[in-house]
């Protein structure tokens, strides 16, 4: 079904002074504290230069949530709410106390199904509604709701990446392949929604191909774009996605189908980029996030993920080589149930958003109070 945004109540948030849960880490007890409750399915996190925030519900909200009072966005675009559709990730650019810029990805209805869209307005000086939204990029039409990625991140010269999936086609289809195809696939776009990049023979804007259902990237400390993908059952993978390459889904692949059956023609092939890190049995993971050590200097330079199957928080350390890629350390609580998106906020501290709570939590050092 299709959704468009509805007013609501305002939601009843949690003071931030509220008593926080604890968690042992590597580095020490952090403390955890809800910064909202009851959400609907929360997708997706960013902040604002004032302290505010904003979060997407995948039913098609848009919530600002600002001095303990959260309300809606008007404005936002019409969204399909189907399978894993619906409203997605929301991104904040560097220069929004110019621009007013709010960037939206989201599943939209399109003749023959759905599809993976993204789309730019400006929010009003009061932050009640997006002036102006306009849609600037959609692919082709699906049946069906599965895997429509999708994470935006701003990278370093201001161009916008939005990341895919490969809309469920499964071992059998070659859609991620297709260098003309939007499906499994990272796209690239300027600050007006052209393409950013040509390739010859390929989707204007496709920068890289062979992807399975990113939901999570972000920017490594140094500026390399990272994400995470899920893979069938098991082969999950961490990449680094370089422009012009091939990431091998679903023609190589360290999973295998959901029947057992192996898919494809491996784990290797001339031609075809091995991923930085995977996992196998899949853990789903959702939110990349790459620590700056503000807060807590031992991580810094790690990347922090989400898990929407085991109910954890991820660290990869890249300076501890691993069989799968990196070492691994997993941070679990009560909280941690399906792990959607992780951040890190302008004071240090990272923020994650559970589906199964509705909440956003923010984990700092610290101890119960």
């Amino acid at each position: 079904m299709k959704t468009s945004l509805c007013l609501v109540p305002l939601l009843a948030l949690l003071p931030l002074t509220a008593a926080a849960d604890t968690l042992r880490t590597s580095a020490g007890v952090m403390a955890i504290t809800p910064m909202v409750q009851g959400l609907d399915e929360p997708w997706g996190v960013d902040f604002l230069p004032d302290g505010a925030f904003l979060v997407t519900e995948r039913n098609g909200r848009l919530l600002l949530i600002r001095d303990g009072q959260a309300q809606p966005v008007a404005g936002v675009p019409e969204v399909l709410v189907a399978g894993q559709g619906g409203l997605l990730d929301v991104m904040v650019p560097r220069d929004f106390a110019a621009s007013r810029e709010v960037w939206l990805s989201f599943a939209a209805a399109v003749e023959g199904g759905g599809t993976t869209a993204a789309g730019v307005g400006q929010l009003s000086k009061d932050g009640t509604r997006l002036e102006g939204f306009r849609t600037v990029f959609q692919g082709e039409a699906y049946p069906g709701g599965r895997h429509f990625g999708s994470r935006l991140v701003e990278m370093t010269d201001g161009t916008i990446a939005l990341t895919t999936g490969d809309r469920g086609t499964g071992p059998g289809g070659m859609q991620a392949q297709d260098p003309m195809l939007m499906t499994g696939k990272v796209i690239v776009l300027n600050r007006d929604g052209s393409p950013a990049i040509t390739q010859e023979g390929w989707l204007p804007g496709a920068f890289s191909l062979g992807h399975r259902n990113i939901q999570g990237a972000a920017l490594d400390l140094g500026g390399r774009l990272l994400t995470v993908e899920h893979g069938a059952q098991g082969g999950d993978e961490l990449n680094a996605p370089e422009l012009g390459r091939n990431y091998g889904w679903p023609v190589i692949s360290y999973g295998r189908n959901y029947n057992d059956d192996p898919i494809g023609r491996g784990t290797e092939l001339q031609g075809m980029e091995q991923p930085l890190h995977h996992w196998d049995p899949s853990i789903a993971p959702s939110g990349l996030m790459v620590y700056s050590g503000k807060l807590v200097p031992e991580w810094q330079g790690d990347i922090f993920f989400g898990s929407l199957n085991s109910d954890f928080i991820g660290r990869l350390d890249p300076d501890t080589p691993a069989r799968t890629g990196f070492a691994e350390e997993r941070i679990s609580g009560p909280e941690t149930g399906r792990v959607r998106d992780v951040v890190e906020a302008p004071d240090g501290s990272i923020w994650f958003l559970s589906v199964i709570d509705g909440a956003v939590y923010r984990l700092a050092p610290g101890s119960a109070s």
